[in-house]
């Protein structure tokens, strides 16, 4: 009977045939060890082999890591355009806390103050939305305002018992405990109806646009406000709200209360010395993330530096933008006279020791008086109810002059 394998079996010069194991083919038997040539076959395979695999373990190493730090970057940039205009999480409690020479503002419980009455919605509420769709309310008994200053608007008009989540940007104790429906600063819709909300309100900046479009399409009634950049968007976004909210009166009580708690404060800002108002340059760290931006016009916090009797040395040295990276040219242009941050920007580079390491900072006459002015992330860009204690806080950091007694919203 023939043998199993096409391979003849090998003979020896006799024309005997050389042994071999039947049940396995010629040259792969247990007894039966390979020859020279197969050996030397086997061994550069098997370093093939191993060379292949390292070389994609290392290709999928750096393309993990080219992917980890284009996340990364994506995200910090997203952060960025989220707290300019919302202002960003914090677990501080002040809105001010001077890190330079002179003291910070005394620090409030991070808390809002409701108007002393509880009003009640006159509804149905027909209302503009921002982005120019009629929206009609007919039901304010579950709110989910999707950003801090929002949600502050919300509660100080007295109906924060009707709100049934928060965006990660509301910090404040009141709402600190309700269930986040953000996922970083982007909208999780599936979140928002999950809790089955009878009003959305949103910025205009928020989103993903996909995720608004979700909630409206499930027929949950959402409006959008203006997002704030300077002072005059306070009374703006109080009065959206309140006719959302069907509390119109409400609302013209607490843009009153407001406006005279802001008044008050600039009404203690010294003359200038020697005719010369402080030049303040707003950068955004994140060092976690190797952010370092200079502010610009457009960063939101040239109005809050000029009320608070000093001027925007980034939108001064030119920078039309809302911001732009930092480099020594472009701070030696500034020149400030004192740096104003965010209270976690400053954590994030190990406090103004970090701050004057940063490229250009130690060069400047802010760097080399290590004159820092430092706000609590979560109210600094809000422009809100609580704007009255974010500018006291800069006006006696700045000028050394407590804001008088008009605030505490």
């Amino acid at each position: 009977m023939p043998q199993p394998w096409t391979t003849p079996p090998p003979r020896r010069q006799d024309g005997a045939p050389v042994p071999t194991d039947r049940r396995t083919p010629p040259g792969r038997g247990r007894n039966v060890p390979p020859g020279p040539r197969r050996t030397a076959r086997t061994a550069r395979t098997a370093r093939t082999a191993r060379t292949a695999r390292t070389a994609r373990t290392a290709r999928t190493a750096r393309t993990a890591r080219t992917a980890r730090t284009g996340r990364t970057a994506l995200a910090a940039l997203a952060l960025v355009f989220a707290v300019a205009v919302t202002g960003c999480s914090s677990g501080s409690p002040a809105p001010g806390g001077g890190a330079g020479g002179k003291p910070g503002a005394s620090a409030p419980p991070d808390r809002v103050e409701p108007l002393g009455s509880v009003p009640s919605p006159r509804l149905p509420a027909a209302v503009i939305s921002a982005d120019g769709r009629k929206v009609t309310v007919t039901a304010v008994d579950r709110i989910v305002p999707l950003s801090g200053s929002l949600s502050e608007i919300v509660y100080t008009l007295g109906l924060g018992e009707r709100v049934v989540a928060r965006d990660v940007t509301a910090t404040f104790e009141q709402a600190k405990d309700l269930p986040v429906v953000t996922r970083g600063h982007d909208v999780s819709a599936e979140s928002v109806l999950s809790l089955k909300p009878s009003l959305v309100i949103a910025d205009t900046t928020t989103g993903p646009d996909e995720a608004i479009d979700q909630i409206r399409d499930a027929g949950v009634p959402l409006i959008t406000v203006p997002t704030a950049k300077s002072l005059a968007d306070v009374r703006t976004r109080i009065e959206a709200v309140a006719a959302a909210l069907g509390v119109e009166t409400a609302g013209d009580a607490l843009v009153e209360r407001t406006e005279k708690r802001i008044a008050a404060v600039q009404k203690t800002i010294p003359a200038p010395a020697e005719g010369k108002k402080p030049r303040v340059a707003f950068l955004y760290l994140r060092g976690s993330a190797s952010v370092y931006l200079l502010g610009g016009a457009d960063s939101g916090a040239s109005s809050l530096l000029e009320a608070a009797g000093a001027v925007d040395a980034g939108k001064e040295s030119g920078l039309e933008k809302d911001f732009t990276a930092i480099t020594s040219e472009a701070l030696a242009k500034a020149a400030p006279d004192a740096i104003l941050v965010m209270s976690k920007g400053l954590a994030s580079v190990d406090g103004v020791d970090g701050l004057v390491k940063i490229p250009g900072v130690a060069q400047t006459p802010a760097g080399m008086d290590r004159r820092v002015v430092s706000v609590d992330d979560g109210v600094l860009l809000n422009y809100g109810p609580r704007t009255d204690q974010v500018l006291n806080s800069l006006v006696e950091q700045l000028h050394g002059t407590p804001g008088g007694k008009g605030t505490g919203a």
